[in-house]
């Protein structure tokens, strides 16, 4: 069974994606809406809810997690994989593993033809890490990164805030890293998996023409890809489908709703 965990609504959107990708594979979603959002918390914070978040899904029987929050790949993932997991099977002998979407997202960013300029939204937690420009330097040296830290609007989205507030969100965000660029930028980058729900109101608001890197559909070939490697995680196939919340605010339902295509039968965690 496959865990895919994120700090609340946004991960439905990678979530989706694996779905769509591995229709036969068992999903256990779990959403830590309570918490929600990671993007503002302090690092040990984010480490420590997204350590108890892999705990229960471990306790609904997952060996592999996929951490679909941004801000939790690039603060907690690492220590989690080096020496967290380690720890776990040394206790009690099981094989387990957990997967980001960030270096998909960096894989897939890193692909395109041109050089030029990537411009990335995030939480604030996500640019302060500098993992992005970091990373994608590395592999791609002729692309430059700029950032553009979005503090009120993974939050205003779980909330359930009306679209007319979130779409004054999202013009101010985008007009502060337009303002920082002396062109358009090649491609966009929503480094939050809640900034998808928005998609839209980033393409009108952005200039024309400039592509988004999908991250979901990046993390659905990466997990394609890994469970190819690794046939240890081979798992049920029968298609089964769970979704856990830590709490949620009922307002934010109807836009999950649309976007999911049908009701979300989410349980309390």
């Amino acid at each position: 069974m496959i865990g895919v965990f994120d700090s609340g609504f946004g991960g439905l959107t990678v979530h989706r994606a694996l779905i769509g990708a591995l229709p036969e594979r068992d999903f256990v979603y779990l959403g830590d809406n309570r918490n929600a959002p990671y993007g503002s918390r302090p690092p040990i914070d984010v480490l420590n809810l997204t350590c108890a978040a892999l705990e229960r899904l471990f306790a609904e029987g997952c060996t592999l997690g996929v951490v679909a929050c941004n801000t939790a790949s690039t603060v907690a993932l690492r220590w989690i994989q080096q020496q967290w997991l380690p720890v776990r099977r040394r206790d009690d002998g099981v094989v387990r593993n957990v997967i980001g979407i960030v270096v998909p997202t960096i894989e897939a960013a890193t692909g395109i033809k041109q050089s030029g300029t990537i411009a990335v939204f995030a939480t604030r937690r996500t640019v302060e890490s500098d993992c992005y420009p970091i990373e994608i330097r590395k592999r791609r040296p002729d692309i430059t990164v700029v950032q553009q830290a979005c503090p009120e609007l993974a939050g205003s989205i779980e909330r359930g805030l009306p679209r007319r507030d979130l779409h004054a969100l999202v013009d101010r965000y985008v007009s502060e890293l337009l303002r920082k660029l002396a062109a358009a930028p090649e491609c966009v980058i929503l480094g939050c998996t809640h900034y998808p729900l928005v998609a839209d109101l980033f393409a009108a608001a952005l200039p024309s023409g400039v592509p988004t890197i999908h991250q979901p559909d990046a993390t659905a070939r990466a997990l394609k890809a890994y469970l190819d490697r690794h046939p240890e995680y081979d798992g049920s196939h029968a298609g089964r489908r769970k979704f856990l919340s830590t709490g949620f605010s009922p307002e934010a339902l109807p836009l999950i709703e649309k976007f999911w295509g049908d009701e979300v039968p989410f349980v309390q965690a």
